[in-house]
């Protein structure tokens, strides 16, 4: 019966396959060592349990110890995942000096170590050929195939004296399919991983960008009223009759006119400075290496933290602090003896957003020791020692705000994503803007807080020395 041409490729390579399986002629103990690697291996999800499964069918179905390396992309070393004796490796621990990377499976003192591939090469002499080329299995891979298959970490089996030849081609067999379910599952949590950063990275440019972008509604609406108000000074004007009316009536015009002048540069002037800082935001999280890489990927750059980033979303929210009576109280020393720090301007300035953003819905007001009324915020920064390490030294910088204490019970929960104080009822918000901040100091290698202070509430973050230059 004629196959489907729809099928024929894979159809040729299932014949392919069964030869290759008469030509390995595995005894039937080896077939259900297979048959419970595959079914575990669908069993379990975890990363761990399947490192787990790696070693312990060995042990299990032929009494053979095992130990399972794997290459960090970064340091480009062999750690220990897992091994049959402690299980999984609590510490990321580097293998020793001879265990080491090769493209064809070696003997290191009483172990065999055969390479985990992330695909198996195939065709041009390469290393385990599947189809009618077994007697290959050792010559080493020319450099272009192994630039094409991947080589994840290297799987040892211990001890040597029990391992027959049969063993050991078996056990090359094992090999690549720890290879492609781990390539497989590597890739499925990368993908993961990639859904989750997308989904906060929504979440931040909903908060940070969309939210403050309503901001323009309120200012065209301003501006809609202005330039309603020149209309009707127009038509007032047309009506203008007698000579002393007249003078009367130009005076006064000219004054609306100037009080309507004064409005719409103000009103011009906060739309520039709003769009400024709003593109500012676009362009430090659409950037395409956070969508390449699954995470926030810092643009670091030397500036003064106070001139190019605090005042600048400082003036931002001027007019917004104003209207809620916050006067705000500035550092006397911080020009005078500010470095330049390393960091991610665009990221960090965001962080500055959120706590000015945070302080105009929040900042109450408290009657000071002397018996006066107080509605306030401020900011600064001071260095602190041993951080992030004792001996060494951070910068630690405040935004302070009067009003009531966060409840103690709220406090160590405050920058987890969605948590909002109980003084924030009634209040628009989503509780992302600290998790925000969290996420980007951390990224810096900082840490955030939060402590009360006599009037108020402190929220603080600490970055390393190491980033000042």
């Amino acid at each position: 019966m004629p196959h489907c041409s729809d099928l024929q490729k894979i159809c040729q390579r299932i014949r392919e396959k069964s030869t290759n399986y008469d030509r390995y002629n595995f005894t039937s103990e080896f077939n259900d060592f297979l048959k419970a690697f595959f079914d575990l291996a669908q069993e379990y999800d975890s990363l761990e349990d399947f490192y787990r499964i790696c070693v312990a069918v060995p042990l299990e179905m032929i009494g053979l110890d095992s130990a399972l390396y794997l290459l960090d992309e970064e340091t480009r070393e062999l750690y220990l995942a897992c091994d049959s004796i402690q299980g999984i490796c609590p510490q990321k621990t580097v293998a020793p000096e001879n265990v080491t990377l090769s493209i064809e499976p070696y003997e290191c003192e009483n172990s065999y170590i055969v390479p985990i591939y992330s695909k198996m090469p195939s065709g041009g002499g390469g290393l385990f050929e599947e189809i009618e080329q077994e007697e290959r299995a050792h010559r080493c891979l020319s450099n272009k195939a192994y630039n094409r298959n991947r080589i994840l970490g290297v799987f040892s089996v211990f001890p040597l004296d029990k391992l027959s030849a049969d063993d050991r081609f078996f056990l090359s067999k094992y090999t690549n399919r720890i290879g492609y379910n781990l390539h497989n599952r590597l890739i499925a949590l990368q993908n993961i991983d990639h859904l989750k950063f997308i989904n906060t990275l929504v979440m931040d440019i909903e908060h940070n960008v969309i939210v403050p972008n309503m901001y323009f509604r309120h200012l065209f609406n301003k501006l809609r009223k202005k330039i309603a108000e020149l209309e009707d000074l127009r038509n007032e004007i047309r009506k203008t009759n007698g000579p002393e009316l007249a003078s009367y009536q130009c005076e006064s015009c000219l004054s609306r006119c100037d009080r309507l002048g004064d409005d719409l540069l103000f009103y011009h002037s906060e739309i520039v400075k709003h769009h400024s800082n709003i593109s500012l935001f676009l362009e430090s999280l659409f950037r395409r290496e956070h969508f390449e890489s699954g995470h926030l990927v810092l643009h670091p750059k030397r500036c003064f933290v106070e001139k190019e980033i605090i005042l600048p979303q400082l003036e931002n929210y001027a007019s917004r602090l104003r209207s809620a009576n916050i006067t705000v109280d500035r550092p006397n020393n911080m020009l005078d003896e500010e470095f330049q720090l390393i960091v991610d301007i665009g990221l960090l300035s965001q962080v500055y957003a959120n706590l000015f953003s945070n302080a105009t819905k929040y900042t109450g007001e408290v009657i000071t020791r002397k018996g006066g009324k107080r509605k306030a915020i401020a900011y600064g920064r001071e260095v602190v020692d041993d951080f992030p390490e004792c001996g060494e030294q951070g910068v630690k910088f405040n935004v302070f705000s009067t009003g009531p204490h966060l409840d103690p019970e709220e406090a160590p929960r405050i920058f987890q994503e969605g948590v909002r104080g109980k003084g924030s009822k009634g209040i628009y918000g989503t509780g992302h803007g600290l998790a925000f901040i969290q996420h980007v100091v951390e990224l810096h290698g900082g840490i955030v807080g939060y402590e009360k202070t006599s009037e108020g509430n402190n929220f603080f973050f600490i970055l390393p020395v190491s980033y000042v230059k």
